[in-house]
């Protein structure tokens, strides 16, 4: 008759400190970007790594609502009214990054810039690089604003823009080229056009 040997069975391997250690590092990672104080405008978001081309930065979060509804909301700074964190959508609605917003609300318009702001087909905004992004460079994008009617100097002077760089138009707000600039650019087009290179 044949005997049967005991199963020997083994106690299950603990997880050591640095297993559980590397397991929770690949399970997060690292963020793109992080908020600093800004040598453009208050604070200011900066890149946390390197970030290549094309990379989906950071989703730009809040409040969804009509323009009616945000335009009855208190200013998020009293001691200047038009500094807002609305984030219009394509279909009218406003995102409103200063309620429950994140860290994108933070980043800066620039004349510039090294990224951009997309509406994805859920409706969702998400600020993208537009180029390589070293870190530690501020992050920032065109707001190009649009306001109703026409601004007075002073009302201008609200809007004024900080960036800093060399094509810095002066505004956070994209004006519209009066007639002569126009006619100036259709020139110029016409010019460039009628050029033929030279063998």
């Amino acid at each position: 008759m044949a005997t049967k040997t005991p199963k020997t069975t083994t106690a299950p391997k603990r997880k050591t400190a640095k297993a559980v250690k590397r397991s929770k590092k690949t399970a997060t990672p690292a963020p793109l970007c992080r908020v600093k104080t800004s040598r453009i405008h208050g604070r200011g978001v900066f890149a946390a790594r390197d970030i290549k081309k094309g990379t989906s930065v950071i989703e730009y979060k809040g409040n969804r609502m009509s323009w009616d509804e945000a335009l009855e909301l208190p200013p998020s700074d009293p001691d200047n009214p038009t500094h807002t964190f609305f984030f219009e959508l394509s279909d009218g609605r406003v995102i409103d990054g200063g309620s429950a917003g994140n860290e994108a609300r933070w980043i800066n318009h620039s004349c510039d810039p090294n990224c951009e702001s997309f509406e994805d087909e859920n409706d969702r905004v998400w600020i993208q690089a537009i180029r390589d992004i070293a870190k530690g460079e501020e992050l920032s994008y065109d707001y190009k604003l649009s306001v109703d009617g026409k601004l007075k100097k002073k009302e201008l002077e609200d809007y004024a823009c900080h960036c800093g760089s060399e094509k810095c138009r002066g505004y956070l707000i994209k004006l519209k080229k009066k007639k002569k600039d126009k006619k100036k650019d259709k020139k110029g087009d016409k010019k460039k056009k009628g050029k033929k290179k030279k063998d």
